[in-house]
């Protein structure tokens, strides 16, 4: 494997000449600039990511650490950062927590170690005073740790509100909401309250269900859904906090000869690519996820260059009328 002493030697100049244009620093005039670039290819020369790393202290890279790339919300969502990310030549190094404490907490002690320049969390299973120790550029999702922190959300209060709202003057007179685990502190909860503010200011009968500890376990929804029409048969109207779990609420409800919307009418929740493809296809109040995405990202970027930020970042989302109402 050549060196870039090898591409000094072939162009005949001295190495530094060489890390200059690797490194993009100091003149190099373009007729030496295009020889190097040339003796590079001919040699088949690979630059040594690591060294140039520690040579110019900047990486380009970023961490992403997510609960599971099996949820379709957390696979558009990596889909559009390392894209933005790509745009704006940075790398992204993905890890998969699992909702494990130990896993994430060895995440961030590995994306340290491999110099990021930056984090962006979407998994949240540590203890606060754990990010405080980070001590790098730092954005987290669904959940505010800190004044300090940059955050970025959909407006999940709104959007609780806009899908019961919908369920209401659809004519559901008994309703319900399937969520994950309402005990970590995620914003997300927020969808939760509005459901029950909207149900009780309306005088509607209600209740809510929590599928697991951790809400991304496809294996627990169903029995979930069968619990839940097992002890009310005659709920007309439930909100799901995810498309996934408003998923299995469809594929539920045809097993149980249910008819959806007639029987029983459906709101999910992310707006994530498979639900408009679903059987019927599926009203679901839609984040902005390629915004929320590129803002991630942008928040982080500033960071990195000592920019001032804005540390509450809360977009607005929409609801989408589909055939499941």
């Amino acid at each position: 494997m050549a060196t870039i002493k090898d591409i000094a030697n072939k162009v005949g100049v001295n190495v530094s000449t060489v890390s200059r244009v690797l490194n993009n620093r100091g003149y190099i005039s373009d007729s030496l600039r295009e020889n190097i670039l040339k003796a590079m290819e001919e040699l088949n020369y690979q630059p040594n990511e690591v060294a140039r790393t520690l040579f110019r202290k900047k990486s380009n890279m970023i961490g992403l650490i997510i609960p599971t790339v099996d949820h379709p919300f957390f696979s558009e969502l990596c889909n559009h950062i390392e894209n933005y990310a790509y745009q704006h030549q940075f790398k992204v190094l993905l890890c998969n927590s699992q909702h494990d404490k130990e896993k994430e907490l060895m995440y961030l002690n590995f994306l340290k170690a491999q110099q990021v320049e930056g984090i962006i969390m979407g998994s949240h299973t540590i203890d606060v005073e754990e990010f405080s120790k980070i001590d790098l550029p730092l954005v987290t999702f669904e959940r505010a740790i800190s004044d300090k922190i940059p955050f970025v959300s959909s407006d999940n209060y709104a959007g609780g509100r806009l899908a019961t709202e919908h369920l209401l003057a659809k004519g559901c007179k008994k309703i319900a909401m399937i969520t994950g685990s309402l005990g970590l502190p995620m914003l997300s909860n927020e969808r939760h309250s509005a459901f029950k503010d909207v149900a009780q200011k309306h005088g509607v009968w209600h209740t809510v269900l929590e599928t697991d500890i951790f809400g991304f376990n496809p294996e627990n929804y169903e029995g979930v859904i069968r619990q839940l029409f097992d002890l009310y048969p005659d709920i007309d109207g439930i909100f799901a906090s995810s498309d996934v779990i408003a998923a299995h609420i469809l594929k539920t409800c045809y097993m149980m000869n249910k008819s959806v919307p007639d029987d029983v009418k459906v709101v999910g929740y992310d707006g994530i690519s498979f639900s408009k493809v679903l059987v019927p296809p599926l009203t679901t109040v839609v984040q902005p996820i390629k915004q929320m995405a590129e803002l991630a990202l942008d928040l982080l970027m500033k960071q990195i260059n000592k920019e001032p930020v804005q540390y509450t970042n809360i977009l607005p989302n929409e609801l989408i009328v589909r055939q499941t109402t």
